[in-house]
């Protein structure tokens, strides 16, 4: 499964502002956006992605994303960072 990496991550980030701040940095290496986060949110991550070539993929549901980052609440975004 795609998300196998983000469970078993060591350093990462969840949440949108955690997650743009790291890609910002140029921490992030790989970046998960659900695709029901609403767009007006997620739309500037997904804009500094491309602009720095960090590689980003679509995640089914915000509460999918949670659970992989271990959290009990929904996630937007979320990143594996060095």
């Amino acid at each position: 499964m795609a998300l196998e990496s983000l469970r078993t991550a060591r350093q990462k980030t969840i949440g949108t502002k955690q997650t743009l701040k790291a890609v910002e940095k140029g921490l992030a290496r790989k970046v998960y956006v659900a695709s029901d986060a609403d767009a007006h949110i997620v739309a500037p991550l997904l804009e500094l992605c491309a602009s720095q070539g960090i590689q980003y993929e679509y995640v089914e549901s915000m509460r999918e994303l949670g659970r992989a980052c271990g959290i009990q609440v929904g996630a937007a975004a979320a990143a594996i960072t060095d």
